[in-house]
């Protein structure tokens, strides 16, 4: 009864993190900011829709349970804007492990190393999985904010330059995808959504 009590302690503590809110707009509900929990839930499943892309063997799964539990720790980090400076990039980071280590911990023992294993491994990028879900999590926003007349990037004055190097995980995860980002920062530049450096 103890780990069932942990379990659901845990499920709904990371209920939590549909307030918290990212950059990036849900067009259709009026440009409200979309948050972390919707987040998670499209790119787990862009991932499967776009597996066949994947430049190296997968494990879809595994990519899936990465992408479903790598925001967990927004409850208590926060969502950082991508383009953010380095410095507030390093500090996230500290906050971030330190939640890693709250939040998976209140699972039983052997789910919270599973879980936070998976998230350290997401975090490094240090396997196919893991570098398959970061270029995920990277091209979902690219593909919001072209639909949306340059979305985030736009109230930002975001470069060109940032979201290719935001993007070039797909380099060796998926080539095809990298070959599709290019193509769309450069009709983002055409339609000035993005600056031109």
């Amino acid at each position: 009864m103890k780990a069932l009590n942990q379990q659901i302690n845990f499920i709904m503590e990371i209920d939590k993190l549909k307030a918290v809110y990212r950059q990036t707009t849900v067009k259709e509900d009026n440009n409200r900011q979309e948050n972390s929990a919707e987040h998670s839930w499209h790119i787990a499943l862009a991932a499967i829709i776009l597996q066949e892309y994947a430049g190296k063997k997968i494990s879809i799964s595994r990519v899936i349970q990465m992408l479903l539990i790598h925001d967990v720790i927004e409850i208590d980090a926060g969502d950082l804007f991508a383009f953010e400076d380095q410095k507030n990039q390093d500090e996230q980071e500290i906050k971030e492990k330190k939640a890693a280590e709250r939040l998976f911990s209140l699972l039983p023992q052997n789910q919270a190393k599973e879980f936070k294993d998976l998230w350290f491994e997401f975090e490094a990028c240090i396997s196919n999985d893991a570098c398959f879900a970061k270029a995920i999590d990277r091209i979902l926003p690219l593909f919001i904010n072209m639909r949306n007349d340059g979305g985030s990037w736009v109230k930002h004055s975001i470069s060109k330059s940032q979201v290719l190097k935001r993007n070039s995980y797909l380099k060796e995860a998926s080539p095809k995808l990298w070959a599709y980002v290019q193509d769309e920062v450069e009709e983002a530049v055409k339609n000035s959504w993005l600056e031109d450096k």
